[in-house]
């Protein structure tokens, strides 16, 4: 008689399936099915009696993909396993064994790191714009999952944040600390550091956490902190039964305190481990596949993942066009020419490094007609920089130009604090210069006798028609965004140098990152994948993509770019001005 949570099981699956004792690791790559041998393991282990339900910990990164795991339990009949977060199971602990040990309510969680750093910054008289505290806040979020004092993390990030110097990055981060301690609250991070502090020195905490939960299983276990680790060695204690789950070739939370290496080095941590690895593909077809094995050949962990979907799919196209803005308009003819064809636009995602370069995406879109939603991220024109910026504009509109066109957009945004030269490193700094600088990027493609209150009549005219409302949508997407999701049909653009790798990507480890990114976009594709790039004017030229020549031409369709057919040229949009566009 079949056994239902075995059927179905590839030879890999079913090893990892049936191997109920720990240290398990499971390497698994993109599409092969990993939360289906999670579940089916955990479902496998209380129907042969090898685990009790209640005492069952399957920890994983969101509380949606903590709940995709208990209804898949249920399904299969297990009730009563414990699938959270990190931080959920943490703060549940705390929350139950802070009186038993203080003897008073644990301790409120704050709303926001950002507001509370500028009550801090006030006491210290610091003058600190909301991106640099934005940046602050994130640097205490790296701090502390790294397990760094305030100390260290000046160490390690010695050039401070934005115009604050190392000294004065310090001094905030002592301030805030200080308030939230008089304050008698804790961050989001606090809940991990306290939950592991307590079972750490209370021996009675420890003893209850590990009676309670013996079977541990993590999922995304390339992108556990040093924090996070530490909180599960503690609840582990001597025990081994612990089974995770991941792929190395898909770290992408390094800036957040991800460390691969804790995955990479689980067997000398555990020499008595079995590693199975999963490399058969059931998401992409094989043509994706070999872009997305090409791109990460000879890395450490790479897995080679082999197509199970058997369907006839065209090759990885790629195109060169001539600007971002030619880009944009041959990305959504393609995709105009897809949804002609009978496309479910729900099935079609565009897909980038960072949100600025939607700008060009949008516009272009909003000229063919095709309704879009952006994933996981504020829409281009409803970013507070972008809205500024619009405000600015418009209002000196009323005043006559002292200088060309340009220069009197190039001025006012200087005034709101765009520089020639970006800041040196990601965050929310990074991603203002950036919105700012696509909003110069749009008004250097009009001419020169354009007037402000034509360039903000067309920039208010095309966020109105970003907003227009649809059920069926394509996709926008960063690529941080799109992990664990997939499309029929995927557009990576941009893959050119300063856009992917991003610029201030230098050094080995942060190209590296870059490239596991690239390889996210390529295996979000199940059908058909466009790469696309462009090399720009000017200052802002560009070469193709390291990427590109490490994936090689042979195993994509190279193509020449399409014409700029969906609607007229920008300039030529301009001229009819925004209620007069035409639409496809």
């Amino acid at each position: 008689m079949s056994d239902p949570v075995l059927d179905g099981l590839d030879e890999a699956q079913l090893h990892a399936v049936t191997t109920l004792r720990g240290p398990l690791c499971v390497l698994a790559g993109a599409g092969t099915g990993k939360t289906r041998v999670i579940t089916r393991r955990i479902a496998h282990g209380v129907a042969t009696g090898a685990y009790s339900p209640g005492r069952v910990m399957a920890v994983t990164f969101t509380a949606k993909a903590a709940g995709e795991m208990r209804g898949r339990l249920r399904a299969l009949g297990v009730e009563g396993v414990s699938a959270r977060t990190f931080h959920a199971a943490a703060l549940a602990q705390l929350n139950h064994f802070w009186p038993i040990v203080a003897g008073v309510p644990a301790p409120k969680i704050i709303d926001s790191k950002v507001r509370l750093l500028g009550q801090a910054a006030s006491e210290l008289r610091l003058s600190v714009d909301a991106a640099t505290l934005r940046d602050v806040a994130a640097g205490i979020e790296w701090r502390k999952v790294t397990m760094r004092s305030v100390d260290e993390y000046a160490q390690a990030r010695p050039h401070g944040v934005g115009d604050l110097g190392a000294g004065a990055v310090r001094d905030l981060q002592l301030a805030y600390e200080r308030v939230k301690d008089e304050r008698h609250q804790i961050d989001f991070e606090d809940v991990l550091l306290a939950c592991a502090g307590m079972i750490e020195a209370e021996p009675r905490v420890a003893q209850a956490v590990r009676e309670q939960y013996r079977h541990f299983t993590v999922d995304e276990f390339q992108d556990v902190s040093p924090l996070q680790f530490r909180l599960l060695e503690l609840w582990l204690g001597e025990r081994r039964d612990l089974c995770v789950v991941g792929d190395a070739n898909q770290t992408v939370y390094t800036f957040a305190g991800a460390d691969s290496s804790i995955l990479l080095g689980f067997e000398r941590r555990f020499p008595d481990a079995q590693v199975v690895r999963l490399e058969r593909n059931y998401r992409s077809a094989q043509p994706v596949l070999r872009v997305a094995n090409a791109l990460m050949r000879g890395r450490p962990g790479a897995l080679e993942l082999r197509g199970e979907r058997g369907v006839d799919a065209p090759l990885p196209t790629l195109v060169r066009y001539d600007d971002d803005a030619h880009e944009a308009a041959g990305v959504a003819a393609a995709v105009k020419a897809q949804l002609d064809a009978g496309a479910d636009p729900r099935q079609i995602a565009v897909l980038y490094r960072s949100h600025a370069q939607s700008a060009e995406l949008l516009s272009a879109f909003a000229d063919a007609g095709i309704a879009v939603t952006v994933l996981g991220g504020t829409r281009f024109f409803d970013q507070p920089e972008v809205r500024q910026a619009v405000m600015a504009l418009r209002a000196a509109s009323v005043a006559p130009l002292e200088s060309g066109f340009h220069d009197s957009v190039r001025d006012v945004l200087r005034s709101l604090g765009l520089t020639d030269d970006p800041p040196p490193a990601g965050g929310a700094l990074r991603d203002a210069w950036e919105a700012r600088r696509a909003v110069l990027a749009l008004a250097e493609e009009m001419p020169a006798t354009t007037s402000l209150r034509e360039f903000t009549d067309q920039l208010m005219a095309r966020a109105r028609d970003n907003h227009e409302p649809a059920r069926a949508t394509v996709t926008f997407a960063t690529l941080h965004a799109a992990k664990g999701l997939e499309w029929e049909h995927v557009h990576l653009v941009g893959l050119a140098e300063g856009l992917l790798p991003i610029s201030y990507a230098r050094s080995f480890e942060e190209i590296d990152e870059e490239r596991r990114l690239a390889y996210v976009g390529i295996t979000r594709a199940v059908r058909t994948l466009s790469l696309s790039w462009a090399p720009g004017l000017g200052r802002t030229a560009r070469q193709p993509s390291r990427f590109l020549q490490e994936i090689g031409t042979r195993i994509l369709d190279e193509r020449p770019a399409r014409a700029r057919a969906v609607g007229r040229s920008r300039a030529e949009g301009s001229r009819r001005g925004p209620s007069e566009r035409p639409r496809s």
